[in-house]
């Protein structure tokens, strides 16, 4: 396990990166206005990017039209410089897992397995959310952990080095070592503020696994990752030998490897996710598709429009939204030990893009990225 101080640091530079999404899309066009063009297509920003931040490896996967239009990986998976990132390699998604996992959730709501709206004890059998002060008159809901309106604490995860003992899902939610967070508990009224919460995500877990009485990774892949063909990823902490070989090494905002290559996450719903950008575009696209009355083996059109409905402060049901009609945006941004994650979509126009790389970049590579995607491929507007 890390000391204590780089713990902090990570998880410092953690929030940082969450509040910058939280400020909204439009700072990206303002960031890139204000910093030079590094070149003419996005291949040649990518390059640059990676030159001028000494970023190891990028991988990237642009929609348009409701398709997976270019999908390339730039540099290599490590600093020896021997494997090349392909569309194979597999990333940490960081928060990104929270979206997907978000319509599994969904389905299940769905399947008539769990409700959006009563209170999660009434899933809950294994870990029950505790009652106070705050949960007298209103509750945990699922629409509320969702929208990180539940009132529940625990902003994010800094997962565990490979040689470290693992807690459970319960001394997580617990707050009991080896867990390295708080327990995660209701402190202010559920519905009354938008504050972002991985904590609720990981009490979602709890309920996915208590009501269909299925290992997370196996209920995801049944639910949403087999039907969407998003054949890369997974949920499954520790990663599997067989996948870690395709697997790139993560390194921290000052270019030093992550120790063991990369953290685990037993918060798997929150910040366990390894996937690809592809399969990430694939997630996407399915949302756009569904969105638009077409076919969607996961969720229908009308749970669609409540995904990309305004809960609470900017957040839907599991993603981040900007703009309405036909400039709407959905988004997420994701970062664990070592990774870095981004996807946004235009819901209608079936345009998207999706950025992963092996380092945690507090120089705003990736928002200079997406803007040259958008100027290259003529988006509505820039971001």
């Amino acid at each position: 396990m890390k000391q204590l101080r780089a713990s902090a640091a990570s998880t410092r530079s953690h929030t940082r990166y969450r509040v910058v999404l939280a400020a909204g899309l439009s700072l990206w066009s303002l960031a890139a206005t204000l910093l030079p063009a590094l070149g003419s297509t996005v291949d040649d920003v990518v390059v640059a990017e990676m030159k001028t931040h000494g970023i190891k490896g990028v991988s990237v996967a642009i929609i348009e039209n409701g398709e997976i239009r270019k999908a390339n990986g730039y540099g290599f998976t490590d600093r020896s410089g021997t494997t090349p990132v392909t569309t194979n390699t597999l990333f940490q998604a960081g928060s990104v897992s929270k979206p997907v996992a978000a319509l599994g959730a969904l389905r299940l709501v769905e399947a008539g397995k769990l409700s959006l709206d009563e209170d999660v004890n009434q899933s809950l059998k294994q870990w029950q959310v505790p009652q106070n002060e705050f949960t007298k008159d209103e509750k945990v809901t699922l629409r509320r952990i969702l929208s990180h309106s539940a009132g529940l604490t625990v902003h994010g995860f800094p997962g565990y080095e490979a040689e470290s003992p693992l807690p459970t899902l319960r001394q997580v939610l617990d707050g009991s070592k080896p867990a390295n967070t708080a327990a995660i508990r209701v402190d202010i009224v559920p519905g009354s503020a938008s504050r972002y919460s991985g904590g609720g995500y990981t009490v979602m877990q709890q309920m996915m696994i208590d009501v269909t009485a299925k290992a997370f990774p196996e209920l995801m892949r049944e639910t949403v990752l087999a039907p969407l063909q998003m054949n890369a990823s997974t949920y499954e902490q520790p990663l599997p030998a067989d996948r870690a070989t395709r697997a790139a090494t993560g390194y921290d905002p000052n270019g030093k490897e992550v120790k063991g290559k990369w953290h685990i996450y037993p918060e798997m719903a929150a910040a366990g996710l390894w996937t690809t950008p592809s399969d990430l575009a694939r997630f996407a696209i399915s949302i756009q598709k569904a969105l638009a009355g077409q076919s969607n083996p996961v969720i229908s059109q009308s749970m669609t429009r409540q995904m990309l409905t305004v809960q609470k402060g900017n957040k839907g049901l599991g993603l981040g939204l900007d703009g309405n009609g036909s400039k709407l945006r959905f988004f997420h941004g994701g970062r664990d030990q070592g990774f870095d994650a981004l996807l946004m979509a235009y819901a209608e126009s079936g345009q998207g893009v999706v950025i992963m790389i092996n380092a945690n970049d507090n120089s705003g590579a990736g928002k200079r990225i997406v803007d040259a995607v958008s100027k290259e491929y003529h988006w509505p507007e820039a971001l």
